[in-house]
């Protein structure tokens, strides 16, 4: 397993948070990890400056079939053989995500979103035991007070052709930094497009509420029934939504995990750039001494 490629889905207003993150992706990984940025088409001119031999820009559409349109003035995308409303950003985003296994050669898929930076050299061998590549799996945490993921966990069951999910605490799956193999992403397409008779793009993106990596994880755990090894470590993580200042992001950034190869603040935080960086260089330091 050597040939890496990573995928981010961002757009203009995160433009500064994924040089942040780019600039990690060429420090940390291989000479041969390609970085596949995929923005909407109005954006496309503010990533061209990353277009480069280990970054790829990708324009969304380029992802869909020629059955979908493009709306003027929107990254909204409508079939126009079955009328359901525009596919929304967040699930767009989602959508290049799974799309591109069938797109780009890779022995593995970093997925990774444009507010988490790497902070420590990383491979597919990083996030996997005895050459298997592990899953991001949080044991119970999915409550009952988490109705959306338990949507989410809902939906992908009858998407894959399950039984109705059992009655929460169920395992969570979503992170902003984890491996996927491609491998796995394209027979999850093929199952969903047996189990509904359509093709996995038009059903996939006609769901209201969905989570690719919810969609993911249960495909491994219930249909493949892999038992693949777990990490969670992966990412220190914070989903704080208030804005933090330098010395909230170091102090953060100073709790790094040993097994974490990559650092993520929230975007919905706000937390400015220069705290943001500051905390970067803080994870250096705490690596460097390590």
């Amino acid at each position: 397993m050597s040939k890496l490629a990573v995928i981010t889905p961002s757009y203009t207003q995160d433009a500064d948070l994924f040089a942040q993150l780019h600039r990690s992706v060429l420090e940390h990984t291989s000479e041969d990890t390609i970085h596949h940025v995929f923005v909407p088409p109005g954006d496309r001119a503010a990533f061209a400056g990353f277009e480069g031999p280990r970054c790829h820009v990708w324009v969304r559409s380029e992802l869909l079939p020629r059955r979908y349109l493009r709306m003027p003035g929107a990254d909204l995308y409508v079939n126009y053989r079955r009328p359901w409303p525009p596919l929304r950003g967040w699930v767009m985003q989602q959508t290049v995500k799974i799309a591109s296994a069938g797109l780009i050669d890779a022995d593995a898929m970093l997925i990774v979103d444009s507010d988490a930076v790497l902070v420590r050299p990383t491979s597919a061998e990083s996030f996997s035991r005895d050459g298997r590549l592990c899953l991001y799996r949080l044991e119970n945490g999915v409550t009952a007070e988490m109705k959306r993921h338990v949507i989410w966990h809902q939906v992908a069951r009858d998407l894959l052709g399950l039984p109705p999910a059992p009655p929460p605490p169920l395992p969570d799956y979503v992170t902003a930094l984890t491996f996927w193999d491609p491998e796995i992403v394209r027979a999850m397409q093929r199952r969903i497009t047996q189990v509904t008779g359509r093709d996995w793009l038009d059903v996939f993106n006609s769901q209201l509420h969905v989570s690719e990596f919810i969609l993911y994880g249960v495909f491994v755990d219930e249909v493949l029934k892999a038992d693949p090894p777990i990490n969670t470590s992966i990412c220190h993580l914070s989903y704080n939504h208030e804005p933090w200042d330098e010395a909230q992001a170091v102090a953060f950034a100073d709790r790094l995990p040993q097994e974490a190869v990559g650092m993520m603040i929230s975007a919905k935080s706000h937390t400015p750039m220069a705290a943001r960086q500051a905390a970067i260089e803080r994870c250096a330091q705490v690596v460097e001494s390590s």
